[in-house]
């Protein structure tokens, strides 16, 4: 047996533990889920449930809610983080010293925590309508309860884990091309977008893949924050299974929200594959 061969069948007895988790946890529920969903009322199998996703006003209202919200979280945690990181990247003083010890603290509150403290502060009764109350303002703009509240929510949680995966990648941006850029008469806008944004795009979209996934499947925040009707579909999921017992429902729900994250990381995987290519040829 030739050294190579010794070689390849030592990395597959290496991935092989991985690989047996993966299969475990994840490719075997997955399986397992599409079988279920197929499951009719009378037992047999066909789409009915799928039919029932789309054809239902409410579950089609579920379904759109939970696209704008994730794709309006998106956008708007990448923009913001994105501005964190670049402003920490290229500036020094009081203020980039403040961001950088701050900025970490959501990630270490509990998700449940963080949504209670939101409801103290931005509620009915909340600190923001004592203190109005307090310059006699008397009426507060509704802001939790409905998609503004789970949005605020999904900035909260992911915006401090963006913001460090994407000022690890602005660090990578060497000082040198900044420079050589300044002195050829590039400024501003022109640096950013010719040199900064093209070296850091990779993980601007790692970071949008993680984001749209955490935020499509959330529960916690759009279950306390989101109003009854319309839900995300972690919440009408958690309704259908719990409330309705409908396991083929949620089942059907369930897929399907995996196959929504699949073509995120269809693109993802697709951009990788070519600079993969890129980068041999």
């Amino acid at each position: 047996m030739s050294k190579q061969v010794k070689m390849g069948i030592l990395g597959l007895l290496l991935v092989l533990p991985s690989f047996l988790v993966l299969f475990v946890i994840v490719v075997i529920p997955i399986l397992t889920s599409f079988k279920e969903s197929l499951t009719n009322k009378s037992g047999g199998y066909d789409l009915s449930n799928y039919m029932y996703l789309f054809t239902d006003k409410l579950m089609r209202s579920n379904i759109i809610f939970t696209l704008e919200v994730t794709i309006i979280s998106v956008v708007l945690v990448l923009i913001v983080s994105y501005a964190l990181a670049v402003y920490m990247r290229f500036n020094n003083g009081f203020a980039v010293r403040w961001i950088r010890k701050m900025y970490m603290i959501p990630i270490f509150i509990p998700s449940v925590i963080a949504t209670y403290g939101l409801i103290q502060m931005l509620g009915n009764r909340g600190w923001v309508s004592r203190f109005l109350a307090l310059v006699h303002v008397e009426s507060m703009p509704r802001i939790i309860f409905d998609m503004k509240g789970i949005i605020i929510a999904n900035l909260w949680f992911n915006i401090p884990f963006t913001t460090m995966l994407l000022g690890s990648a602005l660090t990578a941006v060497p000082n040198s091309v900044i420079e050589s850029a300044k002195d050829v008469g590039a400024r501003g806008w022109s640096i950013f977008f010719r040199f900064v944004l093209p070296l850091t795009y990779k993980t601007l979209l790692v970071a949008a893949t993680f984001v749209f996934m955490g935020v499509i499947g959330s529960f916690t925040a759009p279950f306390l924050l989101g109003a009854n009707a319309p839900q995300m579909l972690g919440v009408s999921m958690e309704q259908i299974f719990g409330v309705f017992q409908n396991k083929p429902l949620a089942a059907a729900t369930a897929f399907f929200t995996f196959l929504l994250c699949s073509v995120m990381g269809y693109f993802y995987i697709r951009t990788m594959i070519k600079e993969e290519s890129v980068r041999s040829s």
